[in-house]
């Protein structure tokens, strides 16, 4: 495989955080009044890949309880889960693929996913996790710029069908010869050879994901242990599409020493350990799922519970009740769904304990209410980025409620940050400034993507966009996005990314979205449009557009049509008058937040 980022130095920053020694000691706490923290270095990082790291977990916990898909009615021990992906991992094997092809995972919260992330790390592939929610043009796009070989796709899920997107992209599948499954040749997706479909129903031009497993032999299934062995920790093993704002998404690859470390770490801060069962309503897709859900159960031999294909409220509390979860995990609108679920008072969740809140800012009244009334009172806040594998921050399990609710905690061991001014200075503490971090984490780079990987990471560290302070302990406050990101639902949305979709329309000759307060997600998508002269439009002709083309969190739920937009001198759009006179239109107020 070429080497996608052989003109970029990403070693310096996996290392810069262990290159200055142990003598460093802790730095959790500013020095000098500076905006600039370390994470405690006493306690070495863990140098070793995915496989080995299953491997350990296997050994000290095999006969227990690893894995419940309840949906699917699954649950496996360690030594079952092992089975299964070796049995994948030797039928990837037998189709040709080879350690550095990129794979991808389009599907829901399934066993399929799970083994299929653990299966090509046996054998060094890329995961590459699609978005569930994505639509055609942003399929296309991430297949082809990772230039996928294989993909492992769901049939279905909700209103997606995969399989006929599928079907649309590449419609030569339906006239592909048996025997010509494994070497696809498709017009609009040129670097794809198989496609492995979860359905029940055989689809022309597909193998089924029962067929992979048995096509290995015993020569595949002896050779698994020596690829293994054979990988690095610091090799590419995962690509996770997250948007930018200059449109187009960009591929985020990680190592195993990545996320590895990652996973390991905040499985600590939770206090996690086997007798420990964590509820994941989290999509595996992001690193929320894949790594602080499943990876941080693996370094502790705690059991993974689903409690379904995608977030149901009533499923979810019916799984922690039932299971008898003592983590859970998710979002604040998950949270704030089960609390204000009409049956949540006949579940018991006593045996709740700890988990992690993310992926957008958390209501304060929320936060108190899942520690009184979930009986969750170590819940622990975490605050990262995909680019950083996820987790720089995250509050400590005893940390004082009132930190809990009005900070993200203090840094993770081994990482450093910084907040720094418009000139790349690092401020006085208190003062805000965009947060850079450094270390481990920061990922390898933007998969083929040199420009922006550059933008994004100088001299080890990466610029992440967000607003934030560091008080005189250490702990962060994220304040706001250096860019235009909105958060909706724990779903980042990129206001370029839209509105470059949104001038393909044929009646559209200027287009601005932004974000707006939402008590159910957070924030909501809006944007002001201007038509070409002559033109009309309504709003259901905006979101018909939309459908089907873009994830259903990014279309506008509120739209104005307007004359001209607001400028500056040098004409550039004013988001925030936008912003708020659509808030004074709609009758919102800033939502207040931890």
């Amino acid at each position: 495989m070429s080497n996608p980022f052989s003109s970029f130095g990403a070693g310096s920053a996996s290392n810069a955080a262990a290159s200055a020694g142990p003598s460093a000691g802790n730095r959790r706490a500013p020095q000098e009044g500076l905006s600039y923290v370390r994470g405690d270095t006493t306690t070495p990082l863990v140098y070793k890949t995915i496989p080995a790291m299953f491997e350990q977990a296997v050994k000290a916990h095999g006969p227990q309880l690893a894995v419940v898909f309840r949906e699917q009615n699954i649950r496996w021990t360690w030594y079952d889960l092992a089975q299964k992906i070796d049995e994948f991992a030797a039928g990837l094997l037998s189709l040709g693929i080879v350690q550095g092809d990129r794979v991808g995972i389009w599907s829901p919260n399934r066993m399929e996913w799970l083994i299929t992330q653990f299966a090509t790390a046996r054998i060094g592939a890329v995961l590459v996790n699609i978005n569930p929610a994505y639509r055609l043009s942003e399929l296309e796009y991430a297949l082809n710029k990772v230039e996928m070989k294989a993909l492992v796709s769901a049939d279905a899920f909700k209103t997606s069908d995969y399989l006929g997107m599928l079907q649309t992209l590449a419609p030569e599948l339906a006239t592909v010869a048996m025997q010509d499954r494994e070497r696809l040749a498709l017009a609009k997706l040129p670097h794809l050879r198989m496609i492995i479909q979860m359905g029940a129903a055989p689809v022309p031009g597909m193998f089924h994901y029962g067929e992979v497993n048995a096509a290995a032999g015993p020569a595949h299934r002896s050779r698994l242990d020596a690829l293994s062995k054979a990988l690095g920790p610091d090799d590419a093993i995962n690509i996770q599409f997250t948007s930018g704002t200059t449109g187009s998404p960009k591929g985020a690859t990680l190592s195993h020493h990545n996320i590895v470390n990652n996973g390991m770490a905040v499985a600590q801060a939770m206090h996690l350990g086997p007798a420990d069962k964590l509820c994941i309503p989290v999509p595996l897709y992001h690193c929320f799922g894949m790594v602080l859900g499943v990876l941080a159960c693996v370094a502790a031999g705690s059991t993974m519970v689903f409690p379904g294909e995608g977030f149901d409220a009533l499923s979810t509390l019916s799984a922690v009740s039932e299971e008898q979860c003592t983590a859970l995990h998710g979002v604040p609108t998950m949270f704030i769904a089960q609390l204000q679920h009409p049956d949540f008072a006949k579940f018991n969740l006593t045996s709740l304990r700890t988990g992690i809140m993310a992926g957008a800012p958390c209501p304060i009244e929320t936060m108190k209410r899942v520690v009184a009334d979930m009986h969750m009172r170590e819940i622990t806040i975490a605050y990262g980025m995909t680019e950083t594998s996820p987790v720089s921050f995250q509050s400590a399990a005893d940390d004082p409620l009132e930190q809990r609710v009005s900070t993200v905690g203090r840094i993770l061991a081994h990482l450093e940050v910084k907040i720094v001014n418009e000139e790349g200075r690092t401020v006085k503490v208190g003062e805000k400034g965009e947060l850079c971090t450094r270390g481990y984490s920061v990922m390898k780079g933007y998969w083929n993507d040199l420009p922006r990987t550059q933008e994004a990471i100088r001299e080890g560290w990466m610029h992440t966009g967000d607003l934030a302070t560091l008080d005189a302990q250490g702990y962060c406050n994220i304040v706001g996005r250096v860019k235009d990101m909105l958060i909706r639902g724990g779903e980042n949305v990129f206001p370029r990314e839209v509105e470059e979709y949104l001038f393909r329309h044929p009646k559209i000759q200027d287009v601005q979205v932004f974000g707006v307060p939402d008590a159910r997600f957070g924030e909501e998508v809006a944007c002001w449009i201007v038509l070409k002269p002559g033109q009309t439009c309504s709003d259901d002709e905006i979101r018909n557009f939309c459908q089907g083309q873009i994830a259903h969190y990014k279309v506008p739920r509120h739209i104005r049509f307007v004359n001209e937009l607001p400028m500056t001198v040098t004409g550039k759009p004013q988001k925030f008058v936008m912003r708020e006179a659509m808030m004074k239109a709609l009758g919102l107020q800033a939502a207040k937040t931890a």
